[in-house]
């Protein structure tokens, strides 16, 4: 008779031997080491990133200035064989800036397509909120349709593309907040906060050190995109059991209609969660699971990523509001409510 263990349709049996870390697997748990020594304090952020590019999606990142927003994408991409571009959101930015556009050669009376900085593997789009609307849908495109359009032609981005974009939570003078349909093609959205004492201690360390080495230290060998796209393979083999996978389906089928775990939550939400949602919260599960050497999704994986995921895909209602009400402090509630498999 087949065992418990080799049946791939079966979850694994507590207490069996781990499975042997596969290279790929290596290489990102280097680079998650390399990461956290490089930025200090930023650990979840770090694991964020990770994740993101692990899952093919995107990030926004919200906190103040000088958190190493742009340090842990500078670091990443210096660690994969890639290009990266950082942009600058301003608001007389247009959308030409980011996608590119036809230039005309007098020379030969014929117009030729200049890439813009959109079509680099890893962007970052630093306080994206503060573009007008034309650019922000411009960058939407690119993000959901990995192409951008420009006088009529569609030229594809790389494979390999990734988007991280950052928002100041202390200035909101001249900025535009992003319409809900771009909100909801980040895949994370990821408050940061900042480091404590001891953290702060071994970043002016880190610091000093750097300078003193001119930047030589924790040098990591760039590690090639095949191998990302390898781990990506790995991350869709992790187990999901069924009772999992439908807790997950009821978590946010309860962002839509709350009434069954309380009259005070259904007076609380305006707008739930889209099936994003739900396919965000399987591959961010996997992948943290993935990261954490295991084979099989726990509970605690899904509640480990469940308010970065979900934050920025429910609206509250005025009245939620008026009660100091937040989208975390709403989803406390909820998984706590929400019974487990």
């Amino acid at each position: 008779m087949e065992s418990h263990v080799s049946n791939p349709n079966l979850p694994p049996v507590p207490g069996a031997a781990k499975p042997e870390v596969s290279a790929v697997k290596r290489h990102f748990l280097a680079l998650k080491e390399y990461m956290n020594a490089s930025i200090i304090g930023q650990e979840d952020l770090i694991e964020r990133l990770l994740i993101s590019l692990l899952a093919d999606g995107h990030l926004l990142v919200e906190g103040a200035p000088g958190l190493a927003k742009t340090k842990a994408l500078k670091r990443l991409s210096e660690a994969l064989e890639g290009e990266s571009q950082r942009i600058q959101f301003t608001p007389d930015l247009l959308p030409a800036d980011i996608t590119g556009s036809d230039i005309y050669h007098p020379e030969t009376g014929k117009f030729s397509f200049q890439p813009g900085p959109i079509f680099h593997n890893l962007v970052l789009a630093d306080e994206i909120n503060r573009a007008p609307a034309k650019v922000q849908s411009a960058l939407l495109e690119a993000m959901a349709e990995r192409q951008v359009t420009v006088g009529g032609q569609t030229y594809l981005l790389p494979q390999l593309f990734m988007v991280m974009a950052t928002q100041n939570p202390i200035e909101q003078e001249g900025t535009y907040p992003l319409p809900e349909a771009q909100l909801d093609r980040f895949l994370m959205y990821v408050k940061i906060d900042q480091p404590n004492i001891e953290a702060e201690r071994q970043i002016l360390k880190l610091v000093r050190e750097e300078n003193m080495n001119a930047g030589r230290i924790n040098s990591f060998k760039p590690m090639a995109q095949d191998i990302v796209f390898s781990a990506r393979r790995e991350v869709m083999d992790v187990y999901l059991s069924p009772s999992l996978e439908e807790y997950i389906v009821q978590l946010v089928m309860a962002t839509r209609n709350p009434a069954p775990y309380g009259e005070k939550l259904a007076k609380w939400i305006n707008f739930g969660a889209s099936p994003r949602g739900t396919i965000a919260l399987d591959r961010c599960a996997r992948v943290r699971t993935w990261l954490a050497g295991r084979d099989f999704v726990m509970p605690e994986d899904v509640h480990a990523v469940a308010h970065d995921v979900l934050r920025h895909r429910i609206i509250l209602t005025f009245e939620a509001e008026a009660e100091g009400i937040t989208t975390d402090s709403f989803l406390d509630v909820l998984l706590s409510r929400v019974p487990l498999p």
